[in-house]
């Protein structure tokens, strides 16, 4: 993987407050995962930003190694990698992703 996709992550990361690296888009997401991954976010009612990974095979290979995380779609807060969508339903439903927005300052949608 180039160093070239690498620091495109990572501007795309320091550029966003929440950002889901996720296959497809919030109106149309192709998968199951990204789709629960955004209904999460939209019951949050935080701001955020996506990217559709099979837009770019760069960043869909990219941030696999990015993260250390084989699976897409992946969460991060602040600059930090939160997890997959399994991850952030358990967090959300034990009220854990509410209390980290807060606890990041993240903007309400």
């Amino acid at each position: 993987m180039t160093d070239e996709v690498q620091d495109r992550i990572q501007n795309l990361v320091d550029a966003n407050d929440v950002l889901l690296f996720m296959k497809g888009s919030p109106l149309f997401p192709q998968c199951g995962f990204s789709s629960r991954a955004i209904a999460i976010l939209n019951h949050l009612g935080v701001a955020f930003e996506s990217v559709d990974v099979l837009q770019d095979q760069g960043v869909r290979q990219g941030i696999k190694a990015f993260s250390d995380w084989p699976t897409i779609p992946q969460l991060y807060v602040k600059g930090e990698f939160v997890g997959g969508s399994d991850i952030m339903m358990e967090m959300y439903e034990s009220g854990e992703l509410a209390q980290l927005m807060s606890d990041k300052g993240v903007a309400p949608a």
